[in-house]
C-alpha cells in the first residue's frame, strides 16, 4: 500500500515518527496507523514504540563509545555548538558522559574562568588543554565501553558539590518511563548529578526518542531544556513544551 511506503520513507527521514503526526499527515484515523504499524512490523520493516514507531529496536543495549561516535556525527557537532553557548563568562558547570557531551566538549571556548566537573575522561581530555579551565575529574571504576567513571567515589564528592548547569546525554527518551541509559550504576551517578546542579540541559539527537534503556535516570519533569536535531516530530515538541520543558532544534 502506498500509506505503507509513505510512512517507510517518513521512518526513513526522521528514524521515529509518532502516530498523531502520521494521522495529520496521512488524513486517516490513529486507528488505521496502529494497524499499519502493526502490519509493518510484523513484516520486520519497523519496530512499534508506545505511541509511534522507529526503525531501530527502542530497547537499547550498550555499545562502545568508539561505535556510537560514528553515528550522527553532524547532528551531535552542531547540538555541541548549541550547548556551547548556554556557557557564561566564569561558569561552573557538570559535563556527564557520552559522545554528544564530549562533542560539546570539544566546542567549548571559555569566557574567563570556567570550572567543569565530569565524570568522561574524554571531556577532561578535550579540556584540560585550557588554562582558563579548572577540570574536577570524578573518580571511581572505569567504564571501558564509555571511558567514563562510575561508583561510590564519585557519588560521594557530588554530595559536597552545586553547580550552573548539567549537561546530560542519554540512550533513551520515552514520554512515560523517562531518560534512560544502559548502565545501572551510570545511571545512578546521573541522578546524583541531577541534585547538584541548578539547571538540567539535554543534549541528544532525534534518534534517541522513543527509545528505553535498561536503567532508569530520571523522569523528563527534571528536565530544563533539550537540545536536538530537526528529526524531532513536532507533536513531540509540543508534547514536551505541555512538560514545561524548553525545546531547541538546530538548523541541522
Amino acid at each position: 500500500m502506498k500509506r505503507h511506503q509513505d510512512i517507510l520513507e517518513r521512518l526513513q527521514e526522521v528514524k521515529y515518527v509518532e502516530v498523531l503526526d502520521l494521522c495529520q499527515s496521512l488524513n486517516v484515523s490513529a486507528v488505521t496507523i496502529r494497524k499499519d504499524l502493526k502490519i509493518l512490523e510484523e513484516k520486520g520493516l519497523l519496530f512499534r514504540t508506545h505511541g509511534g514507531a522507529s526503525l531501530e529496536n527502542p530497547y537499547i543495549n550498550d555499545r562502545p563509545v568508539n561505535v556510537k561516535e560514528k553515528i550522527s556525527v553532524s547532528q551531535k557537532n552542531e547540538i555541541g555548538e548549541a550547548a556551547s553557548r548556554l556557557i557564561l563568562e566564569n561558569d561552573s558547570i557538570m559535563i556527564a558522559s557520552g559522545t554528544t557531551v564530549q562533542a560539546l566538549a570539544r566546542c567549548i571556548r571559555p569566557k574567563g574562568k570556567l570550572t567543569v566537573i565530569t565524570s568522561s575522561l574524554n571531556v577532561t581530555l578535550e579540556l584540560i588543554k585550557f588554562r582558563e579551565v579548572e577540570v574536577l575529574q570524578l573518580g571511581g571504576y572505569v567504564r571501558h565501553s564509555s571511558s567514563s567513571v562510575v561508583g561510590n567515589y564519585a557519588a560521594h564528592i557530588l554530595e559536597n558539590i552545586s553547580c550552573s548547569k548539567l549537561f546530560l546525554s542519554v540512550d533513551g527518551i520515552d514520554l512515560e518511563y523517562g531518560l534512560s541509559t544502559t548502565h545501572l550504576e551510570e545511571a545512578q551517578l546521573n541522578k546524583r548529578m541531577l541534585s547538584a546542579a541548578e539547571k538540567i540541559i539535554l543534549l541528544v539527537d532525534s534518534s534517541k526518542f522513543g527509545k528505553k534503556s535498561f536503567a532508569k535516570i530520571c523522569d523528563l519533569d527534571q528536565i530544563d531544556e533539550i537540545i536536538t536535531d530537526r528529526g524531532i516530530s513536532p507533536s513531540l515538541i509540543e508534547k514536551l513544551e505541555e512538560k514545561g520543558i524548553k525545546v531547541t532544534v538546530i538548523n541541522h
